[in-house]
C-alpha cells in the first residue's frame, strides 16, 4: 500500500484508539497547538506540523516501555510518510529513540515537548489557572525552581532551542502563544 497524506480526523482518530488518558490527550493538543503556531512563524506547513504534534506521543499510554519504538510501528502500519514517522520517533532521541531532530520540524518538536509541561504546570499554580495572561517571565522563574515540575527535563528544552538556534526566552514566548490558542482545548483557559 502506498503513503497518504493523514488527516488531522487521521491523526484524531489514532491518538484516540491508543490513548484514553485525558491528560496525555491533552498534552497532544498542547503540543499540537505549539507546533501549528511555530509553523506558520517560520512559514512552514502548519497542518502536517500540527498532525506531528498530535500523534507524537502515540504509543505512549499503551507501550511505555517502548515509547517511540511502538508510534513508529503503528503509523507505518497505517501507511503513513516517512517524514511523519521520523518527526514523531525524533521527540525521543537520546532518551528511548537513536533518531537524532534534523529538520525544523523535528527540533521544534523536540524542544517544545517537554516545554508545553512547564508551561502547564505553571498556569495551573497561576491564581487564574491560565496560560492566556502568563508571561515569560513567570515561566522563567519557574524553570530555575527543580522541585517545580520536577519531570520536565529541562536540559532537553535547552538542548532543543540550542539546536534550533533560538534563545529559550524565545522558544518560552512561542510554546506560550501556541498554548494560548489551544488554552480550551487543554483545559488551560482558566477558572
Amino acid at each position: 500500500m502506498e503513503e497518504k497524506t493523514p488527516t488531522r480526523q487521521d491523526a484524531l482518530s489514532l491518538l484516540k484508539e491508543y490513548n484514553k488518558n485525558e491528560s496525555l490527550i491533552r498534552h497532544a493538543y498542547a503540543v499540537e497547538g505549539v507546533m501549528r503556531y511555530c509553523a506558520r512563524k517560520h512559514g512552514e506547513d502548519e497542518e502536517k506540523w500540527g498532525i506531528v504534534g498530535l500523534i507524537h506521543d502515540l504509543d505512549y499510554e499503551r507501550y511505555p516501555e517502548e515509547h517511540c519504538a511502538k508510534t513508529k510501528e503503528i503509523l507505518e502500519t497505517h501507511n503513513w510518510p516517512a517524514e511523519y514517522v521520523r518527526a514523531a520517533v525524533s521527540h525521543g532521541w537520546g532518551l528511548c529513540s537513536d533518531i537524532k531532530p534534523e529538520s525544523r520540524m523535528e527540533k521544534t518538536l523536540y524542544a517544545i515537548d517537554e516545554l508545553t509541561g512547564l508551561v502547564a504546570a505553571n498556569a495551573l499554580v497561576r491564581p487564574s489557572g491560565s496560560v492566556l495572561d502568563m508571561t515569560v517571565k513567570s515561566v522563567k522563574k519557574k524553570w530555575k525552581v527543580p522541585a517545580f515540575a520536577a519531570g520536565v527535563n529541562r536540559n532537553i528544552i535547552q538542548k532543543g532551542a540550542e539546536m534550533m538556534g533560538v534563545d529559550i526566552e524565545e522558544l518560552i514566548e512561542d510554546t506560550i502563544m501556541g498554548m494560548r490558542e489551544v488554552a480550551h482545548e487543554t483545559g488551560l483557559a482558566g477558572r
